[in-house]
């Protein structure tokens, strides 16, 4: 068993969110939602914003929102047997490495994405879905083995930091080759190397956590063997056992479903609502909207975030992590009403920063909170794994109702709403979390509680 607190280690770690952000920013939020609006929205034969799939007509923004979904359902069937497994076997590492692998892959395969193929290219996206989602609840999961409880909050903050300053600087590299290159037709090809370019800094940077994490921290290295599949299952079903006995972990489990079901969806989607519900200028030369806004509050958005995941790990120290997410939770509330009534750039700036700063304290304080409240245990793949399903399923639910609004309830603005709704639920939920704050690792609560 490895030594908490190594500082080689935990910057290992915190290494690998610089390594698969780029694929958050560029492929779900700026770059391809951009690319495949443009590639999807004047299809020769069809109606504005209609795409053919399977040969059924779809608005382009509901299949993005359904291709996503599905990929959801995947992730969510697939990866608690496999976390069990890894827990079986001692060899989780290996488990993130095949997921991080298919996800860079998938990035890079859309170079070829191509509008009259559309059912073989949105493999892509989905593949690549699949393998970030995949390799996080094992990437997650070794949190509470490398480090003290006291530290979650802290480390998991720098990990998130990490990965949006990362993140900023391929994008930014992006965007100035799409400013420099002249020629029409090599401009054309920038965003698709740019998704090339996601998959080689999404595997390449991933060797440093692979070079300093352990295979298993615990000493579990088991051979392959007859039934390994079977035993994983039991790994998996123990763990549920020992789950429904944690009343907290099952409580905030549930309030993290619901909440973050809204901050998912938003995350996915923001740059297809801004794309579409805001009345940029009309650039006079070229007599089409100009979008370069919308880029500029996306960089905003990740630099904020920064700020927002270490100023709200430091608050934590002071009125705990439960109550810091419920601020947050309120914060999501309000930007979902004031979202339904923007319609100008400026405005769209303002509700940009205010995204990023609870974007990345939620999403720090979320996973460092459950670490923190997990037992005394070796199996935290499987724990993770938990988490990870009631994320997907929430991810799962989220698209499908925003891209249900926005097919067949009136547009864009009525999902806002519906947002707005599950955030409400989620705070109400949280009074039924507990939070204490302790000062050394062995504070614990009854019931093998750790919270912040």
């Amino acid at each position: 068993m490895i030594q908490k607190n190594d500082s080689k280690v935990i910057n290992g770690w915190t290494f690998y969110d610089w390594a698969n952000s780029v694929y958050n920013l560029v492929i779900t939020s700026v770059v391809f939602p951009k690319f495949f609006l443009a590639q999807t929205s004047h299809l020769e034969g069809l109606d504005a914003n209609t795409v053919l799939f399977f040969g059924r007509e779809f608005n382009n923004v509901e299949l993005y929102s359904y291709v996503f979904s599905a990929s959801f359902v995947i992730v969510s069937l697939l990866v608690p047997l496999l976390s069990g497994i890894a827990d079986y076997l001692g060899n989780k590492k290996r488990f993130m490495q095949f997921f991080c692998y298919l996800g860079a892959a998938s990035c890079m395969s859309m170079f070829f994405f191509d509008v009259n193929h559309l059912e073989l290219s949105m493999l892509s996206p989905f593949f690549a879905s699949i393998g970030f989602w995949g390799s996080l609840v094992f990437y997650n999961s070794y949190l509470p083995e490398i480090a003290t409880p006291d530290q979650h909050d802290r480390i998991s903050a720098k990990g998130f930091s990490l990965g949006y300053i990362g993140s900023i600087i391929l994008l930014i590299s992006i965007i100035v080759a799409l400013q420099v290159v002249k020629d029409p037709e090599l401009s054309k090809m920038i965003p698709r190397i740019g998704f090339v370019s996601v998959g080689l800094w999404w595997a390449g940077f991933a060797q440093i956590t692979y070079l300093r994490l352990p295979n298993n921290v615990y000493d579990k290295n088991r051979e392959k063997e007859k039934g390994y599949i079977y035993k994983g299952y039991r790994e998996l079903k123990k763990v549920w056992a020992e789950l429904s006995e944690q009343i907290q972990l099952k409580r905030f489990l549930l309030s993290f479903f619901i909440y973050n079901m809204g901050v998912q969806t938003i995350m996915l989607l923001a740059v297809v609502f801004a794309d579409t519900e805001i009345n940029w200028p009309i650039d006079e030369t070229t007599g089409e909207a100009d979008k370069t806004g919308l880029i500029i509050s996306i960089i905003l958005i990740q630099l904020v975030a920064v700020l927002g995941a270490l100023i709200m790990s430091r608050l934590s120290k002071r009125i705990g992590n439960i109550a810091v997410i419920k601020l947050s939770v309120v914060f999501w509330f309000l930007l979902c009403v004031a979202a339904y009534f923007i319609t100008e750039p400026i405005e769209f700036y303002a509700l940009a920063a205010g995204v990023g700063f609870v974007m990345g304290g939620i999403q720090s304080m979320s996973r460092s909170t459950y670490s923190k409240m997990l037992p005394e245990t070796t199996d935290h793949a499987s724990y993770f794994s938990f988490y990870d399903v009631l994320e997907k399923i929430g991810l799962i639910i989220g698209p499908f109702l925003f891209g249900f609004a926005n097919g067949h309830l009136g547009g864009m603005r009525n999902a806002v709403i519906i947002l707005g709704s599950i955030f409400i639920i989620g705070f109400i939920s949280l009074f039924w979390v507990k939070s204490v704050r302790p000062t050394k690792p062995s504070d614990l609560l009854d019931e093998g509680l750790k919270t912040a």
